[in-house]
């Protein structure tokens, strides 16, 4: 110990405790409190640290003048599932009256990941129609005329003046809560008139009631045998087996319709398996519209196209999306707020964005209302489906400065 510090040292300190500490180096304290009234501090010699030198002055680096340039490489993966394919409707050669068919599904990775496998079949936009008088909104009303005053002007207008590629014919009038719901046969009657008005393929809908929908179905599936239908929907509160032999015994295709759950999807897609090929199943696992739970259906038909190319056999169906939901939102029709826009344009761009979200999931079929959302939907599938190399590539790099 330093002379001044032995000297200065508290006299006080028990004469064991400094046996103790005696040829200790190192000394650490623990849960101690130390009252001072000055502290020194005496630094042995060498035990000063030597001052860091002096940074250099920063020299001003030169600017760059160009990219690194750098090899990419696309990240391409091998699923070992595939989508099926499903045709609808059949021409006459094939045993119908189609004036053509419509392809969907066949997919081998997530939508539109074209560096990984190109688009086989595009997705496909079909108009509704409905058999009845049916509340539209205005916006809607406006686009149809008086068009939308029975089943088959409605459909002559939007396959001849709006190129639809497939109509998707709701029969509304048969449900029994209706004051004098359509019989079987009349909805038969019905669907032959459209079926000879439009050359389309046709999607034929129920009304929500399994055993009404049922009845329908089985008599509009016998009347229109070889015409490959899409009958909508079959439930699993149907009765699966004797829907899955009509649609099978018929020569159609069955939409298979769960409520948002990915284990119910499955469990109706196996059952149906049982008695129909995949290439005679489409599924639907629910549409909500933006601002309703557009993200958990999302979710869900992502979900299930991602298990069916992982390998999951009971969900490689095409998929199906009743986009026509959106109008459900209050947001799409109602007077609102003058910051809520025109109503006239926000009810087509709320069923374009519920549209556009669920084709990113891999949606292939699509029953929409609105002309002017079918349109921007189709331009956007014919975008995304261009092949590669046709696109004006300095133009898109220069997105923010282009002029609108």
């Amino acid at each position: 110990m330093p002379e001044r510090a032995k000297k200065e040292s508290n006299p006080n300190f028990p004469s064991e405790l400094l046996d103790l500490l005696a040829g200790n180096n190192e000394l650490e304290l623990q849960d101690v409190d130390i009252l001072l009234d000055e502290l020194q501090v005496l630094f042995q010699p060498g035990m000063m640290m030597a001052a860091p030198p002096a940074v250099a002055a920063l020299k001003s680096a030169a600017k760059p003048t160009s990219l690194l340039d750098a090899p990419f490489t696309f990240p391409i993966q091998k699923y070992p599932g595939q989508v099926a394919e499903v045709t609808l409707g059949a021409t006459k050669s094939e045993g119908g009256t189609r004036g053509k068919t419509v392809t969907i599904g066949g997919e081998k990775s997530p939508a539109f990941y074209t560096f990984e496998s190109p688009t086989l079949n595009p997705p496909v936009v079909s108009f509704d129609v409905f058999d009845s008088k049916t509340a539209l909104p205005k916006a809607v009303r406006n686009e149809l005329g008086d068009a939308y005053q029975d089943p088959v002007s409605w459909s002559k207008f939007v396959v001849n003046k709006l190129g639809a590629d497939m109509v998707t014919l709701h029969l509304v009038s048969i449900d029994p809560l209706n004051p004098k719901p359509a019989t079987p046969a009349e909805a038969v009657r019905t669907v032959e008139d459209v079926l000879q008005a439009v050359d389309v393929p046709l999607v034929v809908g129920g009304c929500g009631d399994p055993e009404k929908d049922l009845a329908v179905f089985e008599k509009v599936t016998a009347a229109c045998e070889g015409e490959r239908l899409l009958i909508s929907t079959i439930t699993l509160d149907m009765d699966i087996e004797k829907s899955a032999k009509l649609v099978e015994k018929h020569g159609h295709v069955a939409l298979a319709f769960s409520p948002m759950d990915l284990n119910q999807a499955r469990e109706l897609n196996r059952r149906l398996l049982e008695y129909l090929p995949k290439e005679r199943i489409i599924m639907d696992t629910t549409t909500a519209a933006l601002g309703y739970g557009l993200d958990y259906a999302f979710t869900i038909m992502e979900r299930a196209r991602l298990s069916g190319l992982m390998g999951d056999p009971e969900l490689q169906q095409p998929m199906s999306s009743g986009t026509t939901n959106a109008w459900a939102a209050r947001e799409a029709w109602k007077t609102l707020d003058p910051e809520w826009g025109d109503k006239n344009l926000r009810g087509p761009l709320w069923e374009v964005v519920t549209g556009l979200t669920l084709m990113l999931a891999g949606v292939d079929l699509f029953m929409m209302l609105h002309p002017a959302a079918v349109k921007t939907l189709r331009n956007v599938i014919k975008r995304l489906t261009t092949k590669t190399g046709t696109l004006d590539a300095e133009k898109i790099a220069n997105w923010v400065s282009s002029t609108l």
